[in-house]
């Protein structure tokens, strides 16, 4: 089993670390564009393996996709984060550009490849590496829900004064501030609805704490996040590598669930060896259908922006 990583940054790098620690992958390959980077985080990590009693071999380059060949997982973390001044349409065509090389590049070297795609806006790279990449839809996976859904068994657990492996929960849509949808109705502690312990208040500053997660992280760390990514990406890969069947919401291609089609938005799907072997159509109130289809609106706006 061997996995590519696109992109040395903090999340990029995180996610190798994960990947590595669990022992579940023979290789993790490191991209970068930047001369000797990937090189040296592979470096940096091969060094902790004797630490942290792991046997994966993990190596870096910049730029030489022929050291990605025979991958069965990529994960795309390549991108820029919007500067000060930068339209969204200035963003998305830059990140377009980037991610839709970086898939021409892996699907030349393996061409079986699932690719699970980080960089942002999120669901409107997925949708741009399903229009560009010619591989089958269950093997392009957006990364969004699993990340919005840890942030939100985050916010439960605080909120209930409970341990975290008491909540579960999952957030679906679109993975931004405003199109998230973090489905309380189905939130549970020990399979009892948390609406029973959190008053109103309670569960309105549980949702709207979620849906700013990310922003708030970006403010107290002057950049984006990284550990929770990383494990988020890590999950994904493991469920695919171990052929886990495990649910995980995460932003799929649509055709016909949910209402939508010709769109990706978090939804929750079984992931295994296949990739996406299933999605899972979960009944929604009429008012998170709502919400659901406001989300798949703004998504198609941000797709507007993109050139193929």
């Amino acid at each position: 089993m061997k996995v590519t990583v696109v992109g040395a940054g903090a999340v990029g790098a995180s996610c190798a670390e994960y990947i590595a620690m669990k022992n579940f992958c023979s290789e993790v390959v490191l991209v970068d564009i930047k001369e000797g980077f990937a090189e040296g985080k592979a470096m940096d990590l091969m060094q902790t393996a004797s630490l942290n009693g792991f046997d994966t071999k993990i190596t870096g380059t910049t730029g030489d996709y022929s050291k990605t060949a025979g991958s069965h997982v990529a994960v795309i973390t390549s991108g820029i984060p919007r500067k000060p001044g930068m339209t969204r349409e200035e963003l998305i065509g830059i990140n377009a550009g980037i991610v839709k090389d970086v898939t021409e590049n892996l699907v030349k070297h393996s061409p079986d490849v699932i690719i699970i795609v980080v960089s942002n806006p999120m669901d409107t790279m997925a949708y741009l590496v399903h229009k560009t990449s010619g591989l089958p839809k269950n093997k392009i996976i957006g990364m969004g829900g699993a990340l919005d859904s840890a942030r939100f068994k985050y916010r439960l657990a605080e909120a209930l004064e409970s341990p975290i492996s008491d909540v579960d929960g999952m957030v679906i849509a679109a993975h931004s501030d405003t199109g998230m949808l973090p489905l309380l109705s189905k939130a549970t502690r020990n399979g009892v609805p948390v609406t029973e312990f959190l008053d109103e208040e309670k569960q309105k500053y549980v949702i709207e704490e979620t849906k700013v997660g990310g922003a708030t992280l970006t403010k107290l760390l002057g950049t984006s996040a990284w550990y929770a990514p990383g494990a988020a990406v890590s999950v994904m890969v493991q469920a695919i590598a171990c052929d886990q069947k495990k649910m995980i919401p995460c932003s799929l291609m649509l055709d016909g669930e949910y209402g939508e089609s010709d769109i990706c938005l978090g939804v929750p799907a079984i992931i295994g060896a296949n990739g996406v072997e299933k999605i899972v159509n979960i009944s929604l109130t009429a008012e998170e259908q709502a919400k659901f289809a406001e989300a798949a609106k703004a998504v198609r706006e941000v797709n507007g922006d993109l050139k193929f």
